[in-house]
């Protein structure tokens, strides 16, 4: 394990929480997702700093970011690109100018406010990691990751994510208003950058994330790790073999997207913490904002208020480590 690549990282990680006071979780899991090459899904009330977090990422990795802000008359061209007739050389021809989409970085703000057909054109190119547009394809860059947002309280005039779509983000963040404390640090902070008394970001070379992402791919984990991963998802989709609460809040279980997912984001969460071996500590870690996304809750589920959070304790409680 190169302490070069894993000390860019840890001051990748202090820089974001510097700008993004008391969002930790914030802090790790999009660092996690880097690591993993997946996209995020963040759930958060209004100024909860969902945007500030990604804009501080690409500043410290010197990142091309985009932004789309999803409106219910957007088309899949305004995210993808298209192509446009262009003057070259006294002739007329196509050429495609690629979209937002084509960045390192991308925030896709609301991303329930668009229709389905922007939501889908979003979600295949963040799959394939390329776009085909008339029938040509254009290859996305080698760092691309995605940070959708949505807000939890505004229903009208939102398109809800399916759920198979959103089984495409490899976490999911609930975003939670910071303490008094926090608050009071955030207030200072912002009257200091107001006065261009911002700290200061160092550059960290993306080299450095690509060359963890090569470690993290390459790290074994043991059989039994293995066999517990399979376990916790196995316990949503039989919830009635666990306990009879997970019978009653469960209606549709997770899909081998999940298990896929635990691997590999248990394994980036171990080399963040210096270890080339993943412990069971590793996936509980990692489980909530892997699985909130990736199950149905029962109506009386619902009705009883039980959040995603609440059924994932139960799985911990209930699934035992082989």
């Amino acid at each position: 394990m190169s302490s070069e690549h894993h000390s860019a990282v840890q001051s990748m990680m202090q820089q974001m929480a510097r700008s993004v006071i008391g969002q930790e979780e914030v802090v790790r899991t999009l660092t996690l997702a880097l690591l993993c090459d997946g996209h995020v899904l963040l759930e958060g009330l209004p100024g909860t700093a969902k945007t500030r977090s990604i804009k501080t990422l690409s500043r410290v990795l010197q990142a091309e970011l985009g932004r789309i802000q999803f409106t219910p008359d957007l088309l899949p061209s305004d995210v993808t690109g298209n192509e446009i007739y262009q003057e070259n050389h006294g002739k007329s021809e196509l050429q495609f100018q690629p979209g937002p989409i084509f960045s390192e970085l991308v925030l896709a703000d609301e991303i329930n406010r668009a229709p389905a057909k922007v939501q889908s054109a979003l979600l295949e190119a963040m799959e394939e990691r390329q776009v085909t547009v008339a029938g040509k394809t254009y290859k996305l860059p080698a760092l691309f990751m995605v940070l959708a947002t949505q807000n939890p309280i505004e229903q009208e005039g939102t398109y809800p994510l399916p759920e198979a779509q959103m089984d495409r983000f490899l976490m999911k963040i609930s975003v939670e208003y910071p303490g008094a404390g926090a608050e009071l640090e955030i207030v200072r902070l912002l009257q200091a950058e107001e006065g261009d008394q911002a700290p200061e970001l160092t550059m960290i070379p993306q080299e450095h994330i690509f060359a963890a992402r090569s470690t993290v791919q390459q790290m074994k984990v043991s059989e039994a790790v293995e066999q517990y991963i399979v376990d916790l998802v196995m316990a949503t989709r039989h919830p009635g073999e666990f306990s009879e609460k997970l019978d009653r809040w469960i209606d549709t279980g997770s899909s081998p997207r999940a298990s896929i997912a635990l691997h590999r984001a248990c394994r980036a969460s171990a080399w963040l913490d210096q270890r080339d071996y993943v412990t069971p500590d590793d996936v509980r870690s990692v489980l909530h904002s892997i699985m909130r996304h990736r199950m149905i809750m029962t109506y009386d589920a619902l009705a009883d208020h039980v959040t995603p959070d609440t059924i994932i304790d139960e799985i911990v409680q209930q699934v035992a480590v082989g």
